[in-house]
């Protein structure tokens, strides 16, 4: 089953970094956000991508063509341009680059992607957010409903931290709990390939324009995840999952 990550948008609301680069490629421990991404889902054996890109395209582009240079040591004789990778930790994984446009709509980013997803059942998530989820336990509720379309739901990170109370005496203090009530689209998404019936053009936006019928329709459920879950929206955002990282306490780190 093929993993297809939305990657194109322009991450206003990152712009100090994403002034530079497209909010996939940046950092978290020396490493993009989106190569987390993919760690996480080759960890359960699905090592076939397709980045579904767009805003500033070409510096994915550039990574993966030069992911062996960046990733490992290497000797190059200048004298015919021959190179020799040492200890070459390469990952097993097929990654298809497509620019699905600069403007185009998150639900028509998919639509681009559909000759080269051959009427088969699909995942998708978002290029920027992690999560400690058990991807084959996702796959087996999909299966299990037997509807068009999967997403995980999330309950979000607060802001804030939070406090049990006993009359005036705290008895916990939790530091930037997951709110306990309500949940929203976490990503991580099974669809079957009967989904692009839904797709009607390229300015259709995923979460508004399918989604919204496939509730209406019946065949949108959601798997529930109560684990680990941390988007990057923001520049706090980027810090917190460095700060994980750093403090090894990286929990989307299933690998």
């Amino acid at each position: 089953m093929k993993v297809v990550i939305l990657a194109g948008g322009y991450g206003t609301r990152l712009s100090e970094e994403t002034i530079i680069k497209p909010k996939p490629m940046v950092e978290i421990g020396n490493k993009p956000i989106l190569w987390h991404i993919m760690k996480i889902y080759s960890y359960f054996g699905f090592n076939e991508f397709i980045i579904a890109c767009g805003y500033k395209c070409e510096f994915i582009k550039k990574y993966f063509l030069d992911y062996d240079y960046l990733n490992n040591d290497f000797c190059i004789d200048l004298s015919n341009g021959n190179i020799e990778i040492y200890n070459s930790s390469n990952e097993n994984w097929k990654v298809h680059i497509i620019d699905t446009g600069l403007n185009t709509q998150t639900g028509g980013r998919i639509k681009k992607l559909e000759k080269y997803l051959f009427n088969q059942r699909f995942m998708v998530t978002y290029g920027d957010g992690l999560a400690n989820i058990n991807v084959n336990e996702l796959i087996k509720f999909h299966n299990k409903n037997k509807k068009i379309a999967t997403i995980t739901a999330v309950r979000p990170p607060s802001r804030f931290g939070g406090l049990n109370f006993k009359g005036n005496l705290i008895e916990e203090f939790i530091e930037k709990p997951q709110i306990t009530k309500g949940w929203i689209n976490g990503g991580f998404m099974v669809f079957e390939s009967r989904i692009f019936k839904y797709i009607n053009s390229y300015d259709d936006i995923l979460e508004v324009d399918v989604m919204e019928k496939l509730a209406k329709d019946k065949e949108l459920v959601g798997y529930k995840h109560k684990g680990f879950w941390q988007p990057m929206d923001t520049i706090r955002e980027k810090n917190i999952l460095e700060d994980l990282w750093k403090n090894n306490k990286a929990y989307w780190k299933v690998w």
